[in-house]
């Protein structure tokens, strides 16, 4: 149990790479794989690592977001003591409710950072899907006499006009000492990039809002971590697990697509780890006697009578007889009628495609509909 530590996850960045996923709901809330949101792996992350202090900062689209999250009943997280605490924007004197960055919304929750009686604080982002606890990260921590350490992984998958918000880390010859970051560079120095997890002391990340917040700073990897990394200890912890980061809507399709393979799902669906979600409580999927599935993600509550082939499909979709489903994914609520074809395309919510209609996106460009159309 890592009683000394509490965990703050910043859900509020904008990302129109993400474009029609996110008209309506925090990239935080977008469905992944199958059954569960993005947030459910850092969520689940931080409660596997004996976490039970957690606050989710959120700026705006959030209802779908805190109507999933609820109590926090399903992470264990609905606690007389600590807990899952919302910390959506409000006004104040100190406070417009509209953050410029996150060194405002840091300022504006720290009545909840100071309340937190634990020593460090683990700063997550909203963007990152893996699936590891966070005790060797946090002993490395409090043994290293780090002021801050951050977790990464060795990445060569770069593309520098999608990137929102990248850090690039460089270390000294021992591996572990962090000499160097880059922030969303051109041509990287290396190929280790952060995770999204920063350990930190609670007092000095609070030191460091506020001197930041007094001299007009808006973003705390720019203008506090790089500025920094002379000055404090930086330490990294190497994560050699499978990674999706969530930045656009290509990476959002190429890492649906890789839960395909069986190592890739074996990695993310760690039973050692389990990933906790919203339950729902549907029936089986129920194939008919035209039915054609061949390696796909499928999910309970829906009803398959065409081919669905190399797809990630949520639940309560309907394939209708005669209709072909390939390299595809179809969230909550889809409907495709008879003798309609697909081929990289993501439907979002409660989409649906009319009888005998072809959609035909390309590998790197997949086609995306956002919810409650019909095409």
């Amino acid at each position: 149990m890592n009683q000394d530590a509490f965990g703050l996850i910043f859900t509020g960045e904008a990302n129109p790479y993400m474009r029609d996923l996110v008209l309506s709901r925090a990239v935080a809330a977008v469905p992944f794989g199958g059954r569960y949101r993005i947030i459910d792996f850092v969520l689940s992350n931080l409660v596997n690592s004996g976490i039970r202090n957690v606050g989710l900062i959120t700026q705006k689209n959030y209802h779908s977001l805190m109507d999933h999250l609820g109590t926090g009943k399903e992470w264990d997280l609905n606690r007389k003591r600590d807990g899952l605490f919302m910390l959506p924007p409000f006004s104040t004197k100190d406070n417009t409710g509209v953050y410029r960055g996150d060194i405002d919304a840091f300022h504006s929750v720290m009545q909840y950072i100071r309340r937190s009686n634990q020593k460090y604080l683990v700063l997550c982002g909203s963007h990152t899907v893996f699936n590891t606890t966070f005790d060797a990260i946090l002993k490395q921590h409090r043994e290293s006499g780090a002021d801050i350490t951050i977790m990464y992984n060795e990445d060569p998958r770069y593309t520098p006009e999608e990137q929102n918000r990248d850090l690039v880390m460089l270390f000294e010859e021992d591996g572990k000492t962090i000499r160097e970051l880059e922030w969303n560079p051109r041509r990287p120095g290396s190929n280790y990039r952060s995770c999204e997890i920063t350990v930190i002391d609670k007092d000095l990340f609070e030191d460091l809002v506020e001197d930041a917040y007094s001299r007009g700073c808006i973003d705390f990897v720019r203008e506090v971590l790089l500025p920094k990394v002379r000055e404090l200890k930086y330490m990294g912890w190497r994560y050699d697990g499978y990674v999706a980061r969530i930045d656009s809507i290509n990476t959002y399709f190429m890492h649906s697509m890789e839960l395909l393979d069986a190592k890739a799902a074996k990695d993310l669906y760690n039973m050692q780890h389990p990933i906790y979600t919203k339950v729902k409580d549907e029936i089986g999927t129920k194939y008919g006697e035209t039915a054609v599935v061949r390696n796909t993600v499928m999910a309970d509550g829906c009803l398959i009578d065409g081919t669905v082939e190399d797809s990630i499909v949520f639940r309560g979709v309907t394939v209708e007889r005669g209709a072909s489903v390939k390299n595809s994914i179809l969230m909550q609520g889809v409907t495709v009628r008879a003798g309609a074809s697909l081929d990289h395309v993501i439907l979002d919510k409660n989409v649906t495609v009319n009888a005998g209609h072809t959609l035909t996106g390309y590998e790197g460009i997949p086609l995306v509909f956002r919810k409650n159309l019909t095409v």
